[in-house]
């Protein structure tokens, strides 16, 4: 039995190129980057070689990057670097209701430290409003948080126009891109972010790096110390084969970028159309158009989502409910709660489907039938 592969917004494939890179590094050189001699040196060169390919794809400078050890941590340190070094300045702090767990939990922990956080509310395309953020902007605002493109049903945000919105204010503007950036063309200039989170392992690279993006005037409290790597902002030996995998995960993730994007919209009018053809009740959760190529969110009425999910794996397919960090749990998806209130049956009933660089059109359709196959089934 072949196995299908779609839950790549949870976790994705290392790709080989990424895997051989970072075999090499790791034959070749394991000095510290921290070290003066020559050991050392040729670590710090890799990890600068990177940093500015890193950089570059998001049209920053290479100073403005600190590696981290993934998107939690990026999420992390902005929003608590941020609370910490602006406080002075005001304890307002504003987010979605659809952030990841890695803002929202952050978000919560600020509020126990004596800040005040403000939770936008989406529509059932989970989509904010700016009249909206505009509102709930106060004087004492020191910090808005909002994420790039939603990890679950996909939606994108109106990042550029967040972005001017604030620069007539003193808040500063963190995105959370883990699930965009390689997919989406970022530019932090352009979209006028402050501070922006990104993941190696969505990307085809290793799990366990990443990094954030802090803009040149932005100041950070550190949330690690020991020492002075980063510029003295993270704190402790870097990850160099790690960082070089993510460097090479970004060079092919820019190859063939809108290649991808193509396919992947192609993938979801497929499993939409397969499925219609079989004759399967099933509703859309978020929108095709302003979301991220990769991510299909759909409900599927009279089933239940673990019942699915369980029937999926068995016929060899992986897809999952939403996000990969509350696999397990028995709480209804946060996300669609927010899209369409906690009385409705999309809860138990929605499943996601995501692609990546291993998905076939053959798998698509295969996919289409099997779904067709259980949802029927189940309602019987």
């Amino acid at each position: 039995m072949e196995r299908i592969y779609l839950d790549h917004a949870a976790t994705t494939p290392m790709h080989p190129r990424v895997i051989e890179k970072m075999i090499e590094v790791m034959n070749t050189n394991f000095g510290n980057p921290s070290s003066i001699h020559s050991f050392g040196r040729e670590a710090r060169h890799y990890i600068d070689n990177s940093r500015e390919t890193l950089a570059k794809s998001i049209g920053a400078k290479e100073n403005e990057i600190i590696f981290t050890s993934g998107g939690t941590e990026a999420d992390n340190m902005a929003l608590f670097g941020v609370a910490e070094s602006l406080q002075h300045k005001g304890k307002h702090i504003i987010t979605t209701q659809v952030e990841h767990h890695a803002v929202l939990h952050a978000c919560q922990r600020l509020e126990k430290m004596g800040f005040e956080v403000t939770y936008l509310p989406v529509d059932e395309t989970g989509e904010i409003s700016l009249d909206v953020l505009q509102k709930a902007l106060r004087e004492d605002t020191i910090l808005v948080s909002i994420m790039y493109g939603n990890n679950e049903v996909g939606t994108i945000q109106p990042i550029k126009g967040i972005g001017e919105l604030l620069q007539s204010h003193q808040a500063l503007f963190h995105s959370d891109a883990v699930q965009a950036y390689g997919i989406e063309e970022i530019n932090v200039d352009g979209l006028q972010v402050d501070l922006l989170s990104v993941s190696a392992h969505k990307i085809n690279g290793p799990k366990g790096t990443g990094f954030l993006y802090v803009r040149d005037k932005v100041k950070l409290v550190p949330r690690a110390y020991g020492g002075e790597q980063e510029r003295k902002r993270r704190a402790g030996t870097e990850n160099v084969a790690a960082i070089v995998g993510f460097q090479e995960a970004a060079k092919i993730a820019s190859e063939d970028r809108l290649a991808k994007r193509e396919i992947y919209q192609e993938f979801k009018k497929t499993l939409i159309e397969q499925l219609k053809e079989h004759d399967i009740e099933f509703s859309l959760n978020g929108m095709l158009e302003k979301s991220l190529p990769h991510v299909l969110n759909l409900s599927f009425p009279g089933t239940n989502v673990e019942a699915m999910l369980v029937n999926l794996d068995l016929a060899g397919i992986a897809v999952s409910s939403g996000s990969a960090c509350t696999a397990g749990s028995i709480e209804p998806s946060h996300v669609l709660v927010a899209m369409y209130g906690k009385e409705s049956d999309r809860l138990i009933n929605s499943i996601r489907f995501s692609f990546g660089i291993n998905t076939t059109e053959e798998q698509i359709i295969k996919t289409a039938e099997e779904t067709a196959r259980i949802v029927s089934r189940l309602k019987k």
